[in-house]
């Protein structure tokens, strides 16, 4: 079963999490940038609202072509209990019928579930099975920690069995 990873990292931990997943699962991936830009206090403030009120954003590539993929992995740090901006567009930009998808979220500092509760409605709408869901506490976490943090989680929710 092909496997591809699609995930938006700011900061950079979302990216460990995703790099030591498509490693272990050896899976493709995407890692999707917003063209906005979301750095200093004020534009946290506004890409946490635009989060909270799922505004859709500018994004490159602008597409993924998923076709050749039986297992969709979506990846997204957690801004104020939501998705971001960046991995809600894509979401909405992709043909999700008939595919197995996997859901995880960072966090800093809580409310990880309720961002995948809300990413889950969304691949749901777009046609998607929900096979597996995790989050991931960030804060304070050396690279090191996160992989092996990822690596347990692997192994926890056996998540090789979906891309053999």
């Amino acid at each position: 079963m092909a496997t591809i990873i699609i995930y938006y990292s700011q900061g950079g931990t979302t990216d460990i999490v995703a790099k030591t997943l498509a490693k272990q699962l050896k899976a493709s991936s995407v890692r999707i940038h917003d063209l906005k830009n979301r750095e200093g206090y004020k534009n946290k403030l506004f890409a946490s609202i635009n989060a909270f009120r799922e505004v859709k954003t500018d994004i490159a590539p602008e597409k993924v072509d998923i076709s050749p993929f039986d297992t969709v992995i979506f990846g997204t740090p957690t801004w104020a209990g939501n998705p971001t901006p960046a991995i809600l567009t894509i979401i909405d930009r992709c043909n999700l019928t008939g595919k197995d998808v996997i859901l995880f979220a960072t966090m800093d500092s809580g409310r990880g579930e309720t961002n995948i509760a809300r990413l889950e409605e969304k691949v749901k709408m777009r046609g998607a099975r929900v096979i597996e869901t995790f989050t991931i506490a960030t804060k304070n976490k050396s690279p090191e920690k996160l992989v092996n943090d990822t690596e347990a989680i692997i192994e926890m929710k056996d998540l090789k069995m979906y891309t053999r």
